[in-house]
C-alpha cells in the first residue's frame, strides 16, 4: 500500500470514527489537525501526498499525522511490494485489494454521489469479493438488473403507482 492509499483510507476511517457516515475530506483533515493539535498543515499538501505528485512526506508531517491518526509514523510510508503485516490467506489479500480498490474509485466517482457511496458500502462488508462475484452473477442473468432495479428503487409514477408496472416484477 502506498502512502497516499494509507492517508485516503485513514480518512475513510477517521470519518466513519467520527460519525461522518463518509470519509473526513482533506479539508476536515486540515481543520481538525489545527483545531485538535494546535498545528497546521495545508490542503494543498495533503492532496499532493494523496495524488503521488508528492511521494514522500516530511518527519514533521509524518509525525503530525500520526498523531492525529493515532497511528505509528512509521505505518506513513509506502510498503514494500508484496509486504503484509499480517499473515493472510490468498483470499484475504484479494480482499484488501478489492477494497482499496473500491475506496480509490469512490472519490474518482465523488461527483457521482449515487455510484461513490454503493463503492464505500461495498469496501465495507465483510466479504467484498463475494459482491463482487454476485454482481458478475446478476449481470449474467439477462434483464435481471432492471427488475430487481425496479424493485429495489421504484420511482412513482404519475398515477401514483409505484414503477412502471405498480410495483410488481
Amino acid at each position: 500500500m502506498t502512502v497516499a492509499e494509507k492517508i485516503r483510507y485513514l480518512r475513510e476511517v477517521e470519518g466513519s470514527l467520527r460519525g461522518l457516515s463518509r470519509p473526513m475530506t482533506q479539508l476536515e483533515l486540515v481543520n481538525a489537525v489545527r483545531k485538535e493539535l494546535g498545528k497546521s498543515i495545508s490542503q494543498s499538501y495533503v492532496s499532493q501526498i494523496e495524488s503521488g505528485s508528492r511521494p514522500h512526506m516530511t518527519q514533521s508531517t509524518r509525525s503530525l499525522l500520526a498523531k492525529f491518526f493515532k497511528i505509528h509514523p512509521g505505518f506513513l510510508v509506502d510498503d514494500p511490494e508484496g509486504y503484509h503485516t499480517e499473515l493472510t490467506s490468498d483470499l484475504r489479500t484479494v480482499e484488501g485489494k478489492l477494497d482499496v480498490w473500491l475506496l480509490q474509485g469512490s472519490e474518482r466517482f465523488a461527483g457521482d454521489p449515487e455510484v461513490s457511496e454503493v463503492l464505500i458500502k461495498a469496501a465495507r462488508e465483510k466479504d467484498t469479493r463475494k459482491c463482487i462475484l454476485l454482481l458478475g452473477a446478476i449481470l449474467d442473468t439477462p434483464g435481471l438488473a432492471d427488475r430487481l432495479l425496479e424493485a429495489l428503487q421504484p420511482h412513482p409514477s404519475a398515477n401514483g403507482r409505484n414503477g412502471k408496472r405498480g410495483g410488481r416484477l
